[in-house]
Protein backbone atom coordinates (compact mmCIF):
# COMPACT_ATOMS: atom_id res chain seq x y z
CA UNK A 1 0.00 0.00 0.00
CA UNK A 2 1.34 3.45 -0.53
CA UNK A 3 -0.35 6.72 0.41
CA UNK A 4 -3.04 8.81 -1.53
CA UNK A 5 -1.18 11.31 -3.74
CA UNK A 6 -4.03 12.29 -6.50
CA UNK A 7 -4.56 16.25 -6.42
CA UNK A 8 -7.94 18.11 -6.52
CA UNK A 9 -8.66 18.89 -10.34
CA UNK A 10 -10.68 21.43 -11.02
CA UNK A 11 -13.41 21.13 -13.55
CA UNK A 12 -11.18 23.05 -16.36
CA UNK A 13 -8.55 20.46 -14.95
CA UNK A 14 -10.64 17.33 -15.37
CA UNK A 15 -11.46 18.01 -18.91
CA UNK A 16 -7.72 18.69 -20.00
CA UNK A 17 -6.46 15.12 -18.36
CA UNK A 18 -9.57 13.42 -20.03
CA UNK A 19 -8.23 14.99 -23.53
CA UNK A 20 -4.76 14.50 -22.71
CA UNK A 21 -5.58 10.87 -22.27
CA UNK A 22 -6.77 11.02 -25.81
CA UNK A 23 -11.00 11.33 -25.33
CA UNK A 24 -12.83 12.98 -28.16
CA UNK A 25 -14.68 16.34 -26.78
CA UNK A 26 -16.96 18.02 -29.43
CA UNK A 27 -17.89 20.52 -27.37
CA UNK A 28 -15.54 22.18 -24.27
CA UNK A 29 -17.96 24.42 -23.00
CA UNK A 30 -20.78 21.74 -22.64
CA UNK A 31 -18.24 19.15 -21.03
CA UNK A 32 -17.43 20.89 -17.96
CA UNK A 33 -20.74 22.26 -17.70
CA UNK A 34 -21.85 18.13 -17.47
CA UNK A 35 -18.74 17.73 -15.10
CA UNK A 36 -19.45 20.27 -12.89
CA UNK A 37 -22.97 18.75 -11.82
CA UNK A 38 -21.43 15.13 -12.34
CA UNK A 39 -17.72 15.05 -11.45
CA UNK A 40 -15.18 13.32 -13.18
CA UNK A 41 -15.05 10.54 -10.53
CA UNK A 42 -18.46 9.66 -10.84
CA UNK A 43 -18.34 9.34 -15.19
CA UNK A 44 -15.50 7.34 -14.82
CA UNK A 45 -16.63 3.88 -13.99
CA UNK A 46 -18.24 4.64 -17.62
CA UNK A 47 -15.06 4.86 -18.76
CA UNK A 48 -13.48 1.69 -18.84
CA UNK A 49 -14.75 -0.06 -21.49
CA UNK A 50 -13.78 2.83 -23.75
CA UNK A 51 -9.81 2.71 -21.92
CA UNK A 52 -6.85 0.70 -22.52
CA UNK A 53 -5.81 -1.67 -19.71
CA UNK A 54 -2.77 0.44 -18.94
CA UNK A 55 -1.78 2.62 -15.93
CA UNK A 56 -2.30 6.32 -17.35
CA UNK A 57 -6.16 5.01 -18.30
CA UNK A 58 -5.48 5.84 -21.88
CA UNK A 59 -8.43 6.09 -24.22
CA UNK A 60 -8.58 3.71 -27.07
CA UNK A 61 -8.89 5.57 -30.30
CA UNK A 62 -12.47 6.98 -31.22
CA UNK A 63 -13.63 7.17 -27.94
CA UNK A 64 -15.63 9.92 -27.28
CA UNK A 65 -17.27 12.17 -24.25
CA UNK A 66 -20.15 11.77 -25.73
CA UNK A 67 -20.40 8.38 -26.26
CA UNK A 68 -19.72 7.67 -21.94
CA UNK A 69 -22.21 10.39 -21.37
CA UNK A 70 -24.54 8.76 -23.67
CA UNK A 71 -24.15 5.36 -21.16
CA UNK A 72 -24.41 7.35 -18.42
CA UNK A 73 -28.06 8.76 -18.90
CA UNK A 74 -28.80 5.38 -20.15
CA UNK A 75 -27.82 3.95 -16.66
CA UNK A 76 -30.17 6.74 -15.15
CA UNK A 77 -32.82 5.92 -16.95
CA UNK A 78 -32.54 1.93 -15.86
CA UNK A 79 -32.07 2.69 -12.47
CA UNK A 80 -35.56 4.58 -12.87
CA UNK A 81 -37.49 1.41 -14.03
CA UNK A 82 -35.39 -0.94 -11.96
CA UNK A 83 -36.53 0.88 -8.65
CA UNK A 84 -40.31 0.96 -10.29
CA UNK A 85 -40.08 -2.46 -10.76
CA UNK A 86 -38.60 -3.37 -7.59
CA UNK A 87 -41.19 -1.32 -5.95
CA UNK A 88 -44.18 -3.68 -6.82
CA UNK A 89 -41.81 -6.37 -5.51
CA UNK A 90 -41.31 -4.89 -2.26
CA UNK A 91 -45.32 -3.92 -1.86
CA UNK A 92 -46.28 -7.19 -3.05
CA UNK A 93 -43.88 -9.25 -0.93
CA UNK A 94 -45.13 -6.99 2.04
CA UNK A 95 -48.61 -7.99 1.43
CA UNK A 96 -48.05 -11.27 0.65
CA UNK A 97 -46.29 -11.84 4.13
CA UNK A 98 -49.11 -9.81 5.80
CA UNK A 99 -51.83 -11.96 4.42
CA UNK A 100 -50.60 -15.24 5.44
CA UNK A 101 -49.12 -14.68 8.32
CA UNK A 102 -51.32 -12.25 10.29
CA UNK A 103 -54.34 -14.48 9.86
CA UNK A 104 -52.63 -17.94 11.25
CA UNK A 105 -50.61 -16.04 13.80
CA UNK A 106 -52.52 -12.72 15.05
CA UNK A 107 -51.36 -8.99 14.82
CA UNK A 108 -48.96 -9.56 17.09
CA UNK A 109 -47.03 -12.12 15.03
CA UNK A 110 -43.87 -10.04 14.43
CA UNK A 111 -43.36 -9.38 18.15
CA UNK A 112 -43.50 -12.95 18.87
CA UNK A 113 -39.86 -14.67 18.94
CA UNK A 114 -40.99 -18.37 18.84
CA UNK A 115 -42.48 -17.53 15.49
CA UNK A 116 -38.82 -17.09 14.51
CA UNK A 117 -35.74 -19.38 14.03
CA UNK A 118 -33.63 -19.24 17.02
CA UNK A 119 -30.93 -17.64 15.44
CA UNK A 120 -32.60 -14.69 14.36
CA UNK A 121 -31.76 -11.50 16.34
CA UNK A 122 -35.73 -10.37 16.77
CA UNK A 123 -34.48 -7.94 19.37
CA UNK A 124 -32.79 -5.60 16.61
CA UNK A 125 -36.20 -5.87 14.90
CA UNK A 126 -38.27 -4.42 17.74
CA UNK A 127 -35.31 -2.47 18.93
CA UNK A 128 -35.87 0.71 15.65
CA UNK A 129 -39.91 -0.19 16.45
CA UNK A 130 -40.16 0.78 20.16
CA UNK A 131 -37.44 3.96 19.32
CA UNK A 132 -39.80 5.16 16.44
CA UNK A 133 -42.77 4.80 18.63
CA UNK A 134 -41.27 6.82 20.93
CA UNK A 135 -39.82 9.58 18.68
CA UNK A 136 -42.97 9.97 17.58
CA UNK A 137 -44.30 10.38 20.80
CA UNK A 138 -42.53 13.26 21.41
CA UNK A 139 -42.50 14.86 18.23
CA UNK A 140 -46.80 14.99 18.06
CA UNK A 141 -46.34 16.46 21.95
CA UNK A 142 -44.19 18.99 20.16
CA UNK A 143 -46.78 19.99 18.24
CA UNK A 144 -49.50 19.87 20.24
CA UNK A 145 -47.74 22.15 22.41
CA UNK A 146 -47.04 24.10 19.53
CA UNK A 147 -50.70 24.56 17.86
CA UNK A 148 -52.59 25.23 21.51
CA UNK A 149 -50.46 28.07 21.98
CA UNK A 150 -51.52 29.73 18.71
CA UNK A 151 -54.31 32.34 18.85
CA UNK A 152 -56.75 29.99 16.42
CA UNK A 153 -60.42 29.07 17.41
CA UNK A 154 -60.88 25.73 19.27
CA UNK A 155 -62.30 23.95 16.51
CA UNK A 156 -59.60 24.57 14.12
CA UNK A 157 -57.00 23.74 16.71
CA UNK A 158 -58.75 20.45 17.35
CA UNK A 159 -58.78 19.68 13.49
CA UNK A 160 -55.07 20.96 13.38
CA UNK A 161 -54.23 18.65 16.41
CA UNK A 162 -56.30 15.35 14.94
CA UNK A 163 -54.58 16.27 11.41
CA UNK A 164 -51.23 15.86 13.17
CA UNK A 165 -51.86 13.08 14.53
CA UNK A 166 -53.14 11.19 11.26
CA UNK A 167 -50.01 12.39 10.00
CA UNK A 168 -48.53 8.65 10.25
CA UNK A 169 -50.24 5.48 11.49
CA UNK A 170 -46.86 4.68 14.28
CA UNK A 171 -47.90 8.13 15.33
CA UNK A 172 -51.91 7.47 15.44
CA UNK A 173 -51.27 3.94 17.22
CA UNK A 174 -48.92 5.50 19.79
CA UNK A 175 -51.52 8.21 21.06
CA UNK A 176 -54.68 6.19 20.60
CA UNK A 177 -53.87 2.54 21.75
CA UNK A 178 -52.17 1.48 25.41
CA UNK A 179 -52.04 -2.43 24.37
CA UNK A 180 -49.92 -4.08 22.81
CA UNK A 181 -46.97 -2.08 22.56
CA UNK A 182 -46.22 -2.33 19.18
CA UNK A 183 -48.71 -1.65 15.93
CA UNK A 184 -50.34 -4.41 14.20
CA UNK A 185 -47.88 -6.45 11.82
CA UNK A 186 -49.21 -5.25 8.62
CA UNK A 187 -48.30 -1.05 10.02
CA UNK A 188 -44.82 -2.99 10.85
CA UNK A 189 -45.09 -4.54 7.62
CA UNK A 190 -45.19 -1.07 5.36
CA UNK A 191 -42.32 0.78 7.74
CA UNK A 192 -39.55 -2.20 7.29
CA UNK A 193 -37.34 -1.52 4.49
CA UNK A 194 -36.68 -4.51 1.54
CA UNK A 195 -33.68 -5.35 3.42
CA UNK A 196 -35.08 -6.04 6.31
CA UNK A 197 -38.15 -7.70 5.11
CA UNK A 198 -35.86 -9.99 3.04
CA UNK A 199 -34.10 -11.00 6.43
CA UNK A 200 -37.63 -11.45 8.47
CA UNK A 201 -38.94 -13.54 5.48
CA UNK A 202 -35.67 -15.84 5.76
CA UNK A 203 -35.89 -16.10 9.57
CA UNK A 204 -39.53 -17.20 9.47
CA UNK A 205 -39.18 -20.28 11.69
CA UNK A 206 -41.12 -22.70 9.53
CA UNK A 207 -40.90 -23.56 6.48
CA UNK A 208 -44.39 -24.44 5.72
CA UNK A 209 -45.55 -20.60 6.37
CA UNK A 210 -42.30 -19.55 3.61
CA UNK A 211 -43.42 -22.51 1.25
CA UNK A 212 -46.74 -20.80 1.62
CA UNK A 213 -45.61 -16.84 1.02
CA UNK A 214 -43.41 -18.36 -1.75
CA UNK A 215 -45.87 -19.94 -3.55
CA UNK A 216 -47.60 -16.63 -4.70
CA UNK A 217 -44.33 -15.90 -6.46
CA UNK A 218 -44.61 -19.60 -8.01
CA UNK A 219 -41.22 -20.55 -6.24
CA UNK A 220 -39.41 -22.34 -4.07
CA UNK A 221 -39.35 -20.44 -0.77
CA UNK A 222 -35.24 -20.86 -0.97
CA UNK A 223 -35.40 -18.80 -4.37
CA UNK A 224 -37.31 -16.41 -3.29
CA UNK A 225 -35.03 -15.83 -0.45
CA UNK A 226 -32.42 -15.01 -2.43
CA UNK A 227 -33.94 -13.38 -4.74
CA UNK A 228 -35.02 -10.48 -2.32
CA UNK A 229 -31.45 -10.53 -0.90
CA UNK A 230 -29.86 -9.60 -4.32
CA UNK A 231 -33.06 -7.53 -4.95
CA UNK A 232 -31.71 -5.29 -1.51
CA UNK A 233 -28.84 -4.91 -3.16
CA UNK A 234 -29.54 -3.64 -6.64
CA UNK A 235 -32.27 -1.02 -4.74
CA UNK A 236 -29.75 0.46 -2.61
CA UNK A 237 -27.90 0.80 -5.66
CA UNK A 238 -30.74 2.37 -7.19
CA UNK A 239 -31.21 4.42 -4.21
CA UNK A 240 -27.56 5.82 -4.23
CA UNK A 241 -27.78 6.58 -7.78
CA UNK A 242 -24.50 3.72 -8.24
CA UNK A 243 -24.06 2.14 -11.54
CA UNK A 244 -26.39 -0.37 -12.74
CA UNK A 245 -24.42 -0.89 -16.10
CA UNK A 246 -21.64 -3.21 -16.46
CA UNK A 247 -21.86 -4.55 -12.56
CA UNK A 248 -20.84 -7.57 -11.75
CA UNK A 249 -23.33 -8.97 -9.50
CA UNK A 250 -21.93 -9.41 -5.55
CA UNK A 251 -24.84 -11.03 -4.52
CA UNK A 252 -25.82 -13.61 -7.02
CA UNK A 253 -29.27 -15.28 -6.97
CA UNK A 254 -30.53 -18.75 -6.89
CA UNK A 255 -32.64 -19.83 -9.80
CA UNK A 256 -35.74 -21.79 -10.52
CA UNK A 257 -34.20 -25.50 -11.99
CA UNK A 258 -36.65 -25.00 -14.69
CA UNK A 259 -35.19 -21.77 -15.80
CA UNK A 260 -32.54 -22.33 -19.11
CA UNK A 261 -30.30 -18.80 -18.88
CA UNK A 262 -27.80 -19.44 -21.78
CA UNK A 263 -24.21 -18.86 -21.36
CA UNK A 264 -22.57 -16.30 -23.30
CA UNK A 265 -19.10 -17.01 -25.15
CA UNK A 266 -16.27 -17.02 -22.45
CA UNK A 267 -15.21 -13.36 -23.64
CA UNK A 268 -18.60 -12.25 -22.77
CA UNK A 269 -19.80 -11.15 -19.03
CA UNK A 270 -21.97 -13.82 -18.35
CA UNK A 271 -26.18 -13.50 -17.63
CA UNK A 272 -26.45 -14.82 -14.93
CA UNK A 273 -23.35 -12.56 -13.39
CA UNK A 274 -24.82 -9.25 -14.42
CA UNK A 275 -27.65 -7.01 -14.55
CA UNK A 276 -29.53 -8.88 -16.75
CA UNK A 277 -30.73 -11.53 -14.79
CA UNK A 278 -31.73 -8.62 -12.25
CA UNK A 279 -34.17 -7.85 -14.66
CA UNK A 280 -34.88 -11.05 -16.02
CA UNK A 281 -36.30 -11.80 -12.34
CA UNK A 282 -37.66 -8.43 -12.00
CA UNK A 283 -40.54 -9.14 -15.53
CA UNK A 284 -40.97 -12.84 -13.72
CA UNK A 285 -42.08 -11.08 -11.04
CA UNK A 286 -44.15 -8.17 -12.62
CA UNK A 287 -46.05 -10.21 -14.84
CA UNK A 288 -47.21 -11.77 -11.82
CA UNK A 289 -47.84 -8.94 -9.18
CA UNK A 290 -49.40 -6.51 -12.27
CA UNK A 291 -50.45 -8.82 -15.37
CA UNK A 292 -51.31 -5.48 -16.76
CA UNK A 293 -48.06 -3.88 -16.43
CA UNK A 294 -46.29 -2.77 -19.50
CA UNK A 295 -42.64 -2.60 -17.47
CA UNK A 296 -40.84 -5.41 -19.81
CA UNK A 297 -42.21 -2.99 -22.90
CA UNK A 298 -40.59 -0.02 -21.57
CA UNK A 299 -37.39 -1.73 -20.69
CA UNK A 300 -36.80 -2.96 -24.03
CA UNK A 301 -37.83 0.62 -25.51
CA UNK A 302 -34.73 1.78 -22.91
CA UNK A 303 -32.83 -0.97 -24.27
CA UNK A 304 -33.33 -0.67 -27.99
CA UNK A 305 -31.66 2.73 -27.87
CA UNK A 306 -27.99 1.25 -26.70
CA UNK A 307 -25.75 -0.48 -28.75
CA UNK A 308 -25.32 -4.26 -28.75
CA UNK A 309 -22.59 -3.94 -27.18
CA UNK A 310 -23.34 -2.24 -24.09
CA UNK A 311 -26.39 -4.51 -24.01
CA UNK A 312 -23.78 -7.41 -23.39
CA UNK A 313 -21.58 -5.96 -20.60
CA UNK A 314 -24.71 -6.36 -18.72
CA UNK A 315 -24.83 -9.81 -19.49
CA UNK A 316 -27.56 -9.02 -22.40
CA UNK A 317 -27.94 -12.36 -24.91
CA UNK A 318 -28.21 -11.16 -27.76
CA UNK A 319 -31.44 -12.91 -28.65
CA UNK A 320 -32.84 -12.18 -25.23
CA UNK A 321 -36.34 -10.92 -26.64
CA UNK A 322 -37.03 -14.61 -27.80
CA UNK A 323 -36.16 -15.71 -24.42
CA UNK A 324 -38.90 -17.43 -22.25
CA UNK A 325 -39.00 -15.41 -19.30
CA UNK A 326 -39.36 -12.14 -21.78
CA UNK A 327 -41.51 -13.56 -25.13
CA UNK A 328 -41.12 -9.78 -26.53
CA UNK A 329 -40.60 -11.47 -30.39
Amino acid sequence: MRPFDKPALRVEQQLELLKQRGLYVANDDRAMRFLEVVTLFRLSPYMRPFQESDPEHTFKPGSTLKAIVDIYRFDGSLRRITMEAIERVEVGMRATISNHMCPKYGPDWIADASIFSSTYSHSDLLRPLRDQLGRERKKLEREIDRIRRSSQPDGVLQQRIENRIRDNYFRFYGSTYAHPELPPAWAILEELSLGTVSTLFNAIGKNVDKKAIARRFHLPFEVLASWLHTLTFIRNCCAHHSRLWNRELSIRPSLPKEWVIPNAPADRPQPKQRLYIVLTMLAYLTDLISPDSQWKFHLAKITDRQESGYLSLMGFPNDWKRQHQWCLE
